[in-house]
């Protein structure tokens, strides 16, 4: 069986795409989790609480 460079393109368009598709799922569902409510609202407010002042 021989693949040209036509068959080889769309394999890997639909792959990726797929693989982005997955990848975007996860991070969402990682992002909307209930148990990492609070390590995202820490992570929100610390770098208002880190800062001494203006940046040198």
């Amino acid at each position: 069986m021989e693949i040209d460079h036509g068959t080889l393109v769309a394999f890997a368009k639909s792959f990726g795409l797929f693989y982005l598709m997955i990848f975007f799922a996860v991070v969402l569902v990682y992002a909307c989790w209930p148990s990492n409510r609070d390590r995202f609202d820490r992570a929100k407010k610390s770098i208002l609480n880190d800062e001494d002042g203006p940046c040198r």
